[in-house]
């Protein structure tokens, strides 16, 4: 997955905002069956807890300048479907959307649902992206340049974590969002800004991020996790009848 950066992402999807709005969960994720996070640089089993047997995890300590490489130990599932919401705020007003999310290996579909009600259809493979909205059967069909599952669901992603520089992590350890055990980072504040991410131990995905500007929340994006959409061949069907993906 190609690196980006959580502002280019939460400026592009505001303007996104302004003409279709759109997004941004119990998963129907894969679960690794047993993730070891690793020790801090210079120790053995210092800070090592117990394993906790009902998540199929080893928890270890986790802190600011070890969170990057417990995360770079998670891998995140072939196949899900989830249901993501965002909410924007600025002085005096507010937006909310959601996304729904089908990925199956290279291949991802996601639904926009825009804050004029209409949805924006699109699928990509890596090499290929095809647009379409609501029930049109008119296909719009493109090269997918830098669209990826990530992009799509315009997502900050764990790649992004790792790519911050040490010192701008501020915290860092477990917290569990929406019942979900996670690897809580938090950046110190830069140009008036701090990012929180919260990202899933079970299916290494993110599943939370905020975005707050002088201690105002301006961005908050996160899984619905009481819906779990299964993944099937028709999510990659386009609407004249085409399968452009079979899922096994």
């Amino acid at each position: 997955m190609g690196k980006r950066k959580f502002n280019a992402i939460s400026i592009g999807f505001a303007v996104l905002i302004l003409l279709t709005v759109a997004l941004l969960g119990a998963n129907s994720l894969r679960r690794s069956s047993h993730i070891v996070l690793p020790a801090p640089a210079g120790s053995s089993s210092a800070g090592t807890e117990e394993p906790d047997s009902s998540q199929g995890t080893v928890r270890i300590e986790v802190r600011p300048d070890t969170v990057q490489a417990a995360i770079a130990t998670l891998s995140r599932p072939a196949r899900y479907g989830r249901v993501l919401t965002a909410e924007y705020f600025w002085s005096g007003g507010s937006a909310a959307a959601e996304a729904s999310v089908k990925v199956d290996g290279s291949f991802c579909r996601v639904d926009l649902t825009g804050l004029d009600g209409r949805v924006r259809r699109s699928i990509t493979d890596g090499q290929k992206t095809w647009i379409w909205y609501d029930s049109e059967r008119s296909v719009y069909e493109t090269a997918a340049g830098d669209i990826d599952p990530d992009a799509e669901q315009r997502l900050p992603t764990y790649e992004e974590i790792l790519a911050l520089p040490v010192e701008d992590i501020a915290a860092a350890d477990y917290r569990t969002f929406s019942d979900i055990p996670c690897l809580y980072v938090e950046t110190g504040e830069r140009d008036g800004y701090v990012q929180r991410y919260w990202v899933s131990v079970e299916s290494g995905l993110l599943v939370g991020a905020e975005k707050l500007q002088n201690g105002e929340t301006v961005y908050r994006a996160a899984e619905r996790p009481e819906e779990s959409p299964a993944v099937t061949t028709a999510d990659f069907t386009l609407p004249d009848g085409t399968v452009l993906h079979t899922v096994e």
